[in-house]
Parts: C-alpha cells; sequence; structure tokens
C-alpha cells in the first residue's frame, strides 16, 4: 500500500473513533455503544484533528498519488474545511435545537432500523447509546444559548419541541423490539440492561422538551435567516466551488423563466382535455386581475396552467394508499429501464415506508441509503404522512400536490433511478472518501437530472399530462433555489414566498406552507436539486461534445445544440447514454467539480458549466 493508503486508513480510523454516529452510518460497528463528545472539550479534539489532518494531507505531493489519490486527498481536505467552519463559524450546535434531535435520532434510528447484526447485538448498543443520551442532553441544554451575536432561532426551537417526542418514539420502539423477541435468551439477557437505560433515557428527554419550552424558547429571539456572508460561506462549503448566491439567482431566474413558458404552451395544448366545460382563458377574462394588456396576458396563461394542473392534481390516491401507490410504480419504471436498456439496475433491498417521526419536520420524501460499509442492509424510501392534526382541507391540498403523476416521478427520483440507485453504484466504489463524505449537490443534482432523462428517453410518453407536471416537480426545484437564497441572503416574507410557489410554481398552499417552513429550518440545502441539476446537465453536455469530436462529425461540439430549457439534447454521434449514467455514478457521490476532473481528466473546458 502507498503512504497515501496507510494515512488515509488512519484518517478513517481516527474519524470514526471521534465521531460514532458516522461510523454508524457507514456501516463500521465498532462505536455503535458510544456518542461523539459534544461537550466543548469535545469540540476542541476535532479541531485539533482537522487541523492536524488538514496539514498532513497537504503533505502529499500530486507526483506521488495515483489521480484517484489525488481526488481522494483533495476531497477531504475540502470535507475538513467544511468541518472546521461548520464548528467555528456556523455553529448550529449553539442557536438550533433541531440540530441536538437530529443527532439523538441519528443514535439510535440507525441500530434499529437496519439488521446488520443480531437483534441482541443491537439492542445492546442501543442501550449504551440510551445510557449515554443523558449527556448528551445535558450538552445541548449547554450549548444553547446563541453564537456570535446570533440568538437561537424561535422557529427552530418550536419545531424541535414537536420533535422530541420522536425520540421518545424510538425508545419505546427498542423496549417494544426487546420485548417482542424476549424468547431469545440472547435478547433476554440484554432486556433489563435496555429497559433500565430506557428510563433514564425518557427522563432525559422529557428535560430537554422542558428546557426548550421553559427555558430556552422564551429567550429565543432569533429568526435562523444566515445574512447573506454566512449564506455565500455555507453554500461555498455546500457546493465545494466558489459558485455565488447570485450567479446561482440569476441562473434560477431565467430557468424559472423558460420552464414556465413551457408549461404555459403545455397546458394550452392540453386545455380541452382536462378542462372540456370551459373555454381557454384569455387576457380579456384576465382583465379584471391586472392593471395592463401584458399582465392580462399573464393572468390568463397562469389560469390556463393552473386549470389543466387543477384537474390533473384531481386525480390522486387516498392518503393510506401512498405508500403501496409508489411500490407499483416502482416495478412500471424498473421495467421501462430493463426495456430501452437505459441503465444497469439493482436487486439491494429498499423499503418503502412513512417517515421516521424525528425526520418529519422536512415534509415530503426523502431517502435514507445504507453505508458503503453495510453490505445488502435496506435502503428507505420514506413518505412524510399527512400530520395528524391537519384539517380535511389541508390533507386534500397536501394529496392534490401529491397526485398521482406527481407520485410516479417522486418514484423516479427518490428510487430508481434516482437516490437509491445512485446510493447503491456509489457504495459499490471502493473510495471510503467519497463514500462518507458524499456530496448532497451530487446526490440531489442526479436525482433531479435523471428524471428529465427518463422524460427525454420517452417515459410516460403516451402522457402528455405527466410531461406538465414533470416541469412543476422540476419548477421546484428552481423555485427552491430562488427561496432558499432569498430568505437567507434578504428578507423574503412568507407571503412572498408562497405567493412565488403558488402563482410562479403552480403548487398547492400546503405545500408551499411546508417549504417556507423548511426553508427557514434549513439552509443550502434547497438549493442543492437546482444547482446539481444544472451542472449534471453540464457535464453531459461536454461528454457529448467530446463524443461528437471523437466520432469525426464535421461538426465537432457544435453537434450539440444549446438547449431550449434543460435537457433533450436529442442524438449525439458517439455518445451512449448508458456509459455516460453509469460513468456519472460509478464513482461515489463526490462534488461536482471533483467529478470533472474524474470524467474528463481536467478541471473543466469551454463545453461546461457557464
Amino acid at each position: 500500500m502507498s503512504a497515501f493508503t496507510d494515512d488515509r486508513e488512519i484518517f478513517f480510523r481516527e474519524c470514526f473513533g471521534l465521531d460514532p454516529l458516522r461510523a454508524t452510518a457507514a456501516g463500521m460497528h465498532e462505536h455503535d455503544a458510544e456518542w461523539p463528545d459534544m461537550t466543548e472539550a469535545g469540540r476542541q479534539k476535532r479541531l485539533a484533528f482537522y487541523e492536524r489532518w488538514d496539514r498532513r494531507l497537504e503533505g502529499h505531493r500530486d507526483e506521488a498519488l495515483a489521480a484517484d489519490e489525488r481526488i481522494d486527498r483533495d476531497l477531504l481536505r475540502m470535507e475538513l474545511s467544511a468541518e472546521r467552519f461548520a464548528e467555528t463559524t456556523l455553529r448550529e450546535d449553539a442557536w438550533d435545537p433541531l440540530y441536538w434531535i437530529y443527532v439523538l435520532g441519528a443514535g439510535i434510528f440507525p441500530l434499529l432500523a437496519r439488521e446488520f447484526a443480531p437483534l441482541d447485538v443491537r439492542l445492546a448498543s442501543v442501550a449504551g447509546r440510551l445510557e449515554g443520551l443523558p449527556a448528551i442532553v445535558a450538552a445541548a441544554r449547554s450549548a444553547l444559548v446563541g453564537h456570535a451575536g446570533r440568538p437561537v432561532s424561535r422557529f427552530h426551537t418550536e419545531t424541535a419541541i414537536r420533535q422530541v417526542s420522536g425520540i421518545t418514539e424510538l425508545v419505546a420502539d427498542a423496549l417494544a423490539q426487546a420485548d417482542a423477541a424476549s424468547g431469545d435468551p440472547a435478547v433476554a439477557a440484554v432486556q433489563l440492561r435496555l429497559q433500565v437505560a430506557a428510563a433514564g433515557a425518557t427522563a432525559a428527554l422529557d428535560a430537554l422538551e422542558r428546557s426548550l419550552r421553559d427555558e430556552v424558547l422564551p429567550r429565543a429571539e432569533g429568526e435562523g435567516r444566515l445574512g447573506s456572508e454566512l449564506f455565500a460561506e455555507k453554500l461555498r462549503h455546500t457546493l465545494k466551488s466558489d459558485r455565488s448566491p447570485q450567479d446561482v439567482l440569476a441562473r434560477a431566474e431565467r430557468e424559472y423563466d423558460a420552464v414556465r413558458g413551457e408549461m404555459i404552451r403545455l397546458a394550452r395544448d392540453q386545455w380541452r382535455t382536462w378542462v372540456p366545460d370551459r373555454p381557454l382563458p384569455t387576457a380579456a377574462d384576465a382583465g379584471s386581475d391586472a392593471g395592463s394588456g401584458a399582465g392580462s396576458a399573464e393572468a390568463a396563461d397562469r389560469d390556463t396552467v393552473r386549470g389543466v394542473l387543477d384537474a390533473i392534481a384531481r386525480v390522486h390516491p387516498p392518503a393510506e394508499d401512498l405508500l403501496e401507490f409508489c411500490r407499483s410504480e416502482l416495478a412500471r419504471i424498473e421495467a421501462f429501464i430493463s426495456t430501452h436498456g437505459l441503465i444497469g439496475l439493482a436487486t439491494d433491498p429498499l423499503e418503502i415506508r412513512w417517515t421516521p417521526r424525528f425526520l418529519r419536520s422536512f415534509g415530503g420524501a426523502m431517502l435514507d441509503s445504507p453505508g458503503p460499509l453495510d453490505k445488502g442492509q435496506k435502503a428507505f424510501f420514506a413518505i412524510t404522512p399527512i400530520p395528524e392534526e391537519w384539517t380535511p382541507v389541508q390533507a386534500e391540498s397536501y394529496l392534490r400536490e401529491d397526485n398521482e403523476r406527481m407520485l410516479r416521478l417522486l418514484t423516479i427520483h427518490e428510487a430508481v433511478p434516482g437516490h437509491y440507485l445512485q446510493g447503491v453504484y456509489a457504495n459499490r466504489n471502493p473510495s471510503m472518501a467519497r463514500a462518507i463524505f458524499g456530496s448532497g449537490v451530487f446526490a440531489e443534482g442526479w436525482a433531479v437530472y435523471v428524471t428529465q432523462v427518463m422524460m427525454d428517453v420517452g417515459y410516460g410518453a403516451d402522457d402528455p399530462a405527466l410531461m406538465l407536471t414533470h416541469w412543476k416537480f422540476y419548477l421546484r426545484a428552481v423555485t427552491n433555489a430562488i427561496i432558499d437564497i432569498k430568505i437567507h441572503t434578504g428578507s423574503m416574507t412568507e407571503e412572498q414566498a408562497v405567493g412565488l410557489m403558488v402563482d410562479g410554481g403552480f403548487q398547492e398552499e400546503a405545500e408551499a406552507r411546508n417549504k417556507w417552513n423548511r426553508a427557514r429550518l434549513t439552509s443550502t440545502q434547497l438549493s442543492t436539486y437546482f444547482i446539481g441539476s444544472t451542472e449534471m446537465w453540464d457535464i453531459e453536455r461536454q461528454a457529448r461534445r467530446r463524443a461528437a469530436v471523437a466520432a469525426r462529425d464535421p461538426r465537432g461540439a457544435n453537434a450539440v445544440p444549446e438547449p431550449r430549457i434543460v435537457g433533450d439534447f436529442g442524438q449525439t454521434p458517439g455518445f451512449n447514454y448508458r456509459r455516460h449514467l453509469e460513468a456519472v455514478i460509478s464513482h461515489g457521490t463526490p462534488p461536482t467539480p471533483l467529478l470533472r476532473r474524474i470524467l474528463f481528466d481536467d478541471a473543466g473546458d469551454e463545453a461546461g458549466a457557464e
């Protein structure tokens, strides 16, 4: 082994010791009964680790490394820089109580959800973590005092108070699993320890909830917006590039106009099919809604798209059938991919389930892949159920947003060939660095991008309403970026954000209100869908241009036209979709600047990003 290979192994051994939750997520289970040291002393130890390893990795010069080693070295240094920023400048642990809810959930949920070891072994690890949980709660109560003039966020606190019960549910789930298997002598042997640990953990969680409600909330004066400078710095670490919020916003706003134009065209074509009892809206009809002719035409276009989408939205499954609908749709999607030879499929287990309660503040759906060392374990495609406290009107709005066609697109995005399949391919790659420190921009960008690819190659071609719904789905990614940037770098209000999503993005109001909340609870993550997808399309365009040149097409790189919106490049000499798609996701989940180097052996050229 090379000196770098030795160092890489030592790095991860130390990293997993400092962060047992990351070790569990990766499938390295030696530290499953432990928590990270969340005290100030633990933070200082991690900072020293970041500084020491950054210097050590810097010492590995290019000329001594293979190409893959250079990629991994650069990725590790990028991640160390991001971790240092998070623990010194951002300090979410000091002003965001949800940070602690996610820490607690990440410590317990994977041990119960994935069967990587016999139940008694996993329950013993749960018992160990429950025994250490009061110390995590104590650290949270000590840390939540704000940082560098940034007070604790009130909205994050209110949300965390509601989410504590989700952690208590995980504790109860551990006890229930032990009770159900108490006939197993190995489980019975750990049961008493688990019960005692659970009682202490439950008491600590009750104390955390009281502290958040009675101590933290009364002095929580913050709003959670990062501000321009902090958001820009966090975005740089999220993207692992120097793209500015202003550049991203400008591109998103251009795309917003282009996608809406395409939706207007499609809605006009489909009006008679979906709204046969009403004439197509005209500027004259909408005149009272606008102060000018241009405004009237815009209102008519909006009414046309909304009218068709409203009719499409009425076709949705009942709330209790959402999971089964997605399971059935997954089988149809995989059959289509096999027939068209688009990409190699996988047989790794995938479970479609309801979202765990402690993660439901994000709403919508998510995909949780097993770690690269947890071979053969389940991935979870989780869908958030309708909140029990919602009114029938709110519930119907939610179901209309996630109608049958939207659920078909969601299944592509979250499962195949989206997040689930990408996660399977990533875990096959031998690079631990790219698996452990996977890029959210890559992952979310792939899922948005490959949904468009499916449309381009003919999925649902017999259903024009699916294409219109797809553009609405993609427009959601565009508006996600716009509101993320405008909320955190400016003063966008709830009504402005909801207006953009409902009137501009044709979303249901319940979905838009949820997204407003999510945009305030997170930062930069909502931008990854749009940014990542544009990066993926820029990479495909570069690959197509190179293929055309290699195929000696007389037009050279000009054989690849500029897309009218995104995608739909048509045929390119020498370009094979399956070969390209599998190449993109066979190298782990690296940041897109590093993906360019892997695919093209350079840092980008004139065929790359804008």
